[in-house]
């Protein structure tokens, strides 16, 4: 047979079960606690008062119970929200089935321990980077859709959006009204900002809240929340507290604004201002070109009252004398010059006459040349000796005024 509780043959009795369980947690001992008070149940009459513990970074919780006496007496004034420190022993009840913490000690925790773990959570986040300036998105000059996170009917909302409407009448609005303070605040917000960056209309995110205490703004410095922030796709804008607050997310942020009013400045142009300064530049521009254009003229008109454009033919007039007393003088060198060639062509033209064959003919003289059929006219020989033109030699005979053809009759005997 199997061990009792091993088998459905042998169950255990759920009292057998319960009461096992109820020792191994009371094997424990006592525990230190903290968390936030999510609810808090003190009965009038009831000597017990029951809470929820809260983890303000994970969604967990514990049941605590304890004296009605020590909710009362408590350092601080216990309400839901509250930081608290609690000791207390693991106890099962057998009974209902259900484990609580019963609480012996509870102390607030403090303002500086609140300041020094956000310090330590700070050097942690800065030392993987989530500071870096590097990674900040820049916010777009005029958004769609503007995200906004805050509180509901909140002093925060109404200044963001009363702003950013009289700065820019167009802009539109994507509003998640979420708790700002208290346990709910940190899943509530990661929630609404997810959300938000899933959506595709949404250009920049605000997360607005008014100012508070320590205790108020802790959400705000809560590592998860940072967490989501710094992995946002979409620019997040930290508008949280007035300017002396600095809780954690302002840093996580790509832009931190010191108050919401300033993030709605921030988040949107002025249209006022914006259509003041497109008046301004389109009168400076406006006076630019038109000192552009004076310069311009005022070249042109000085390039226009010199003498070489004033007056272009000033220069052609001052020389055309000139021009016509060189062509004279010109005309009347070549002329010169023509005459005495002429006369020296003359000249030597007399002489070649005087000294020509033709005058020498024109004195009485010819010119006595050897025909032969054989030879052309002009290869004809000059007779030159009496041996040259025996009997019977056809000679031709050239004069002044002509050529006649004879036949030698041998040389002359009596010369």
């Amino acid at each position: 047979m199997s061990e009792p509780g091993q088998s459905p043959d042998n169950p255990w009795p759920v009292r057998a079960v319960a009461t096992r369980v109820a020792k191994w947690i009371d094997r424990l001992g006592t525990v230190w606690v903290e968390g936030q008070i999510a609810q808090l149940n003190v009965r009038h009459g009831s000597p017990t008062a029951f809470l929820v513990l809260r983890d303000p970074a994970a969604d967990m919780s514990l049941s605590l119970t304890c004296p009605r006496d020590l909710v009362v007496n408590a350092p601080v004034k216990l309400a839901e929200g509250v930081q608290v420190i609690v000791h207390g022993k693991p106890q099962f009840y057998t009974a209902r089935g259900s484990f609580s913490l019963r609480v012996s000690d509870i102390r607030a925790v403090g303002v500086g321990e609140l300041l020094a773990r956000i310090d330590r959570l700070r050097r942690l986040l800065e030392a993987e980077g989530l500071f870096d300036r590097r990674l900040k998105r820049p916010i777009p000059f005029l958004p769609n859709t503007i995200g906004l996170i805050t509180g509901r009917a909140s002093a925060a909302e109404h200044d963001v959006m009363a702003i950013a409407s009289g700065r820019w009448p167009a802009v539109a609005f994507a509003v998640r009204n979420t708790a700002v303070q208290g346990p709910n605040a940190v899943a509530q917000i990661v929630e609404a900002l997810a959300a938000l960056d899933a959506d595709p209309h949404v250009d920049v995110i605000i997360l607005a809240r008014g100012g508070g205490s320590v205790e108020d703004l802790l959400p705000f410095s809560d590592e998860t929340l940072c967490r989501a922030v710094a992995a946002c796709t979409t620019p997040v804008i930290s508008a949280v507290g007035h300017e002396p607050d600095n809780p954690l997310c302002d840093l996580v942020a790509d832009l931190r604004a010191a108050t919401p009013t300033d993030a709605a400045k921030r988040v949107v142009p002025d249209a006022a201002a914006e259509q003041a300064q497109v008046d301004d530049l389109r009168r400076r521009s406006a006076q630019a070109l038109r000192n552009w254009v004076r310069r311009e003229q005022h070249v042109i008109d000085g390039l226009r009252s010199r003498p070489v454009l004033a007056r272009p033919l000033q220069a052609l007039d001052a020389r055309a004398e000139e021009v016509h007393r060189a062509r004279r003088t010109a005309r009347r060198d070549i002329s010169r010059l023509i005459a005495a060639e002429t006369d020296r062509l003359e000249h030597l033209r007399a002489r070649l006459s005087t000294l020509g064959p033709a005058a020498t003919l024109a004195r009485g003289y010819a010119v006595v040349q050897v025909v032969d059929a054989r030879e052309s006219g002009e290869d004809r020989p000059i007779l030159r000796s009496v041996d040259d033109a025996p009997a019977g030699t056809r000679l031709r005979v050239r004069v002044a005024d002509g050529a006649i053809t004879t036949v030698s009759e041998g040389a002359d005997e009596a010369h």
